[in-house]
């Protein structure tokens, strides 16, 4: 928390590493539980810190930053509702989060080029349920520029002959469209296979497929309201879990087969964060958004 000692620290190695202190860091929300009693437990040396630090104030700190971070994710979306409309901003929200940290910002931008108004027109019609995803990937990955024919170093072997990737190509081409990214604006080095942003983005087809009868943000909110108390996070999971027996259970990428079923698109794990730093910080955002003529809002 302090910095008391003014000492660098030295590892085994002799080499020294920069030392952050928080106390210039915290704000008002976080700095009101801070009384003697608790300055002075964690004015003690890290090493010794645990031996005074009751169970009690270790869990009211906690629950104190976690409050505090839940309501700053909570008013982003309320920047981002009152500047996009609430359906944007909720598939933005979890573009995000399934381009983790180094394919983030391409997947904010393609939730920005391709808005989740056009896609989910798609789903209104009497479309096949395939049908509807292969358009909707076509769209997808062609705007992201992730499809064969967009890609300098796309995998080869069996391209040219595989069904699925023709029909996406063809798709593609057939409608109107907008400018493709770049696909040097992705990282796709050095990144675990199912987090490859190519399966992610297909997981982001099969949820507003799943959710075309009412709508994904209708669909969301819904779950949230209805999850029991207690274990209403599996509820959200299972929400959001998406497998599939198609082209992409045993494809990591166009063109490069896996010998192994790879048929989550989008597991557990990522289904509980999403959960967790998406849905509920922007179903509170919009709950407690003020009320404004045009809004579409159920009370």
């Amino acid at each position: 928390m302090w910095h008391n000692n003014k000492a660098a620290t030295t590892l085994q190695n002799g080499r020294t590493i920069p030392t952050l202190a928080l106390d210039q860091y915290l704000t008002d929300t976080t700095s009101q539980w801070l009384n003697p009693d608790s300055q002075a437990a964690l004015n003690t040396p890290c090493f010794d810190a645990t031996h005074d630090l009751n169970t009690g104030l270790a869990a009211k700190f906690l629950d104190c930053a976690g409050e505090e971070r839940f309501l700053t994710k909570a008013n982003r979306f309320q920047a981002d509702i009152a500047q996009m409309g609430p359906c944007q901003s909720l598939y933005r929200g979890i573009m995000g989060a399934l381009g983790y940290a180094k394919n983030k910002l391409p997947f904010l931008e393609l939730a920005h080029r391709l808005p989740l108004q056009v896609l989910e027109s798609m789903t209104q019609g009497k479309m096949p349920d395939e049908e509807c995803l292969a358009w909707q990937q076509a769209l997808l990955l062609g705007t992201a520029g992730l499809l064969p024919s967009q890609r300098s170093n796309c995998p080869r072997e069996n391209k040219s002959g595989d069904k699925w990737i023709d029909k996406l190509e063809k798709l593609w081409v057939s409608c109107p469209h907008t400018e493709s990214m770049p696909d040097s604006a992705w990282h796709l080095f050095k990144v675990r296979p199912n987090n490859f942003p190519v399966r992610r983005i297909v997981a982001m087809s099969y949820l507003i497929l799943r959710y075309q009868e009412k709508g994904i943000l209708e669909e969301v909110v819904n779950m949230i309201q209805e999850a029991p108390l207690g274990k209403g996070h599996h509820r959200l999971v299972e929400g959001l879990l998406v497998t599939t027996e198609g082209y992409w259970a045993n494809h990591f990428d166009f063109g490069l087969d896996s010998r192994l079923k790879a048929r989550s698109l989008l597991g557990r794990r990522r289904a509980a964060d999403i959960g967790v730093n998406v849905l509920l910080p922007f179903t509170f955002a919009w709950a407690n958004l003020p009320p404004s003529p045009n809004s579409s809002r159920n009370p």
